[in-house]
């Protein structure tokens, strides 16, 4: 049986009674709130002082700090919708499909223009002595235009009111697109507007467009607000802001890229909807800016040349393009336009950085432009007069080399025999085409 021990403290015995522990002032979740504190200061250097080679990110943004996304884990994949899985199947089968086989393969000419055509009779010579080769679209969104070339006279589709920055500039150009379509022969597009001039002679721009597989179709990334910062929330899921592009609308296409352009309605739907002027936050979002560089960049990035072969002048840096004035025009602005061979895109953000890409045509560093606006009407006859000269255009068959003077007038028959329209059908197939070449 235990006993326990009683202790009674004697007079010189001095109990050791455990001491009363003092707690700590600094809590457990202390170190953690200082712990995030330096991180978040870490960040906010990084953002404010980033490394010169790379641009600030988000956190820092969508391109820069790659040493830092190559470590964070991979953002799993979005499965599509029904809708978009419906509408890729049939695109893809679209763009799978071989092209459509013409003996006399044509370009549409698709005339964008509120009335009248300022440029008919430059255009009248442009097409002259090329009948067979070419078709004619007009879009007359005003007035009903008064026509003097054979070309365009009877050529107007049926039209409605196109407000500048809305869905309806879109939609005026798929109604293009869709008429010209009806002729099987159609195998390129161009989009042109009414202060639209050529800058090459006719057989320079057929050759030029038939004889390579992209379409010409602007499309680039811009961080800034005229970019990415017209992007609004509500085209999710479909569109995701990594895939928002911009771009000048004036294109030229291929056939099947027109075709899918016509059996999209989901991805047009979104724009439709929600890119348009006055959205929310004061954002101004524009239709024909964004709609195409977005929708190939989304389906077939690989099938556009990312630049447009319609020259513009930004160098005033207004909301509108510089205007050429009868005054302007002389040789060597067109020699100096004609001679570009890089395209040239600004981004809208502060840094203002200027994207620089070589023009290739078939893998081949060429010329950029085969047309230029905006011209003023009163540039016409010192165009007619000054510009419309005969110029000598190269161009290669396999591995014989031929010169033909070209001439914006009535081509000489002789010199032009090999290219009448019964004997397009002995050129190279677009299928084909790596054999020619522009030089």
């Amino acid at each position: 049986m235990k006993s326990t021990q009683g202790w009674r403290m004697g007079t010189k015995e001095t109990p050791m009674l455990p001491k009363t522990r003092q707690r700590s002032n600094l809590k457990k979740p202390t170190w953690i709130i200082v712990l995030v504190s330096l991180v978040s200061l870490f960040l906010i250097c990084a953002y404010v002082y980033p490394p010169q080679q790379f641009a600030a990110c988000y956190v820092f943004s969508y391109h820069g700090c790659e040493a830092l996304q190559n470590w964070l884990p991979p953002a799993l994949f979005r499965g599509l919708t029904d809708d978009e899985f419906a509408s890729r199947v049939v695109i893809r089968d679209i763009l799978n499909s071989p092209p459509i086989i013409s003996l006399n393969p044509k370009i549409a000419f698709l005339f964008l223009t509120p009335g009248a055509l300022p440029f008919e009779k430059l255009w009248d010579k442009f097409f002259q002595g090329n009948e067979g080769r070419f078709s004619v679209y007009v879009h007359a969104s005003k007035d009903k235009p008064v026509h003097f070339s054979r070309y365009f006279i009877n050529r107007e589709i049926r039209s409605d009111t196109v407000e500048w920055g809305k869905i309806s500039m879109v939609d005026a150009e798929r109604r293009l697109l869709a008429n010209a379509l009806k002729d099987l022969d159609n195998q390129h597009f161009v989009l042109l507007s009414d202060s639209c001039i050529p800058l090459r002679s006719f057989d320079f721009v057929y050759n030029y467009l038939m004889y390579t597989n992209v379409s010409f179709v602007d499309c680039f990334e811009d961080p800034g607000p005229h970019g990415s910062g017209r992007y609004i929330k509500y085209m999710l899921p479909e569109v995701e802001k990594k895939d928002f592009r911009k771009g000048a609308q004036w294109f030229t296409m291929k056939r099947q890229h027109a075709i899918i352009i016509m059996a999209d309605s989901l991805y047009f739907r979104k724009f439709r909807e929600y890119c348009k002027p006055g959205m929310e936050g004061g954002r101004n979002c524009y239709s024909d800016e964004h709609y195409l560089p977005t929708f190939f960049h989304m389906l077939d990035p690989t099938g556009i040349s990312n630049w447009s072969v319609t020259h513009v002048d930004w160098s005033e840096m207004k909301w509108h393009p510089k205007s050429y004035r009868a005054q302007d025009i002389t040789m060597e602005l067109m020699r100096n336009i004609t001679s570009i061979a890089e395209n040239m895109h600004v981004t809208s953000d502060k840094k203002r950085q200027v994207k620089i890409t070589p023009c290739l045509w078939n893998g081949n560093e060429r010329s950029c432009y085969l047309f230029a606006r905006k011209f003023l009407p009163e540039t016409l006859n010192k165009l007619l007069a000054s510009v419309v000269v005969k110029q000598v255009v190269p161009y290669r068959i396999g591995c014989s080399r031929r010169w033909l003077l070209f001439s914006s007038a009535r081509a000489n028959p002789e010199s032009q025999a090999s290219l009448k329209p019964g004997k397009v059908k002995k050129w190279p197939s677009v299928t084909s085409m790596a054999n020619f070449s522009l030089v």
